[in-house]
């Protein structure tokens, strides 16, 4: 049984046989659910090597008729789409940009047994924020210079006996990154290999004494107004 089956009979579980009944014509519950999976999959965007954005906003438009037939099912429906989608997402990896929110409403352009769906724009509801991860800890790099070392006036203090007081820094200027080692005894190590100052690229991983960390890029909610594409 391939995904969309599995999601279409998990759905068809969710709203019962005597829904089912009710709408032996026009459009059918499990054919919304269907539309919404394909709208997360196509506006999904690979932001890093393990994560993947999609909307968390979405727009249904029926038929005038339609909307009415599935206002009858009350928030059963509204329910198990939000219980699915979320299912849905969790299975291909997926994050949402945001609170995930499902919107149904008439529009007199749309034929009778059909259904448009329109998402909210990854793009416009993501900002990026640099960060090192130490230790499943991310910290993210609020200034141009962010030192890094086992002394207490580090800007990211690791405990690491190999590493000295002001071992390295990152330098971030909102687009780019720069590794710099600050003259440390044991060196700071790219693949096993010294290294003194080395551009950044997302998920670099560098080594200070036994200490793995990794720079990279990652997608937080923007704040302030916010383009929504083909949501209003």
């Amino acid at each position: 049984m391939g995904l969309l089956d599995s999601f279409e009979k998990g759905l068809e579980r969710a709203v019962n046989s005597a829904f089912a009944k009710t709408f032996r014509s026009g459009i059918q519950p499990v054919e919304i659910a269907s539309a919404l999976r394909r709208e997360a999959d196509t506006n999904a965007a690979v932001v890093s090597r393990d994560r993947i954005i999609t909307p968390s906003e979405y727009l249904v438009r029926l038929s005038p008729e339609d909307d009415e037939r599935m206002r009858g099912l009350g928030r059963a429906l509204h329910e198990e789409l939000l219980a699915l989608l979320t299912t849905h997402a969790r299975t291909q990896g997926y994050s949402f940009a945001g609170p995930l929110r499902v919107v149904i409403e008439p529009d007199e352009r749309v034929a009778t047994g059909t259904v448009r769906v329109s998402s909210g724009s990854v793009e416009s509801r993501v900002s990026w924020q640099a960060v090192i991860e130490v230790a499943g800890t991310q910290h993210p790099l609020t200034a141009a210079r962010t030192v890094i070392g086992r002394g207490s006036d580090a800007d990211i203090a690791i405990s690491d006996a190999g590493s000295s007081r002001r071992h390295a820094e990152v330098l971030w200027d909102g687009e780019r990154g720069m590794l710099r080692d600050l003259g440390s005894t044991n060196g700071t190590k790219i693949d096993g290999q010294k290294v003194r100052e080395v551009a950044l690229t997302p998920d670099t991983r560098f080594t200070i004494g036994r200490t793995e960390l990794v720079f990279r890029v990652v997608p937080v909610s923007a704040s302030g107004s916010e383009t929504r594409g083909g949501l209003r």
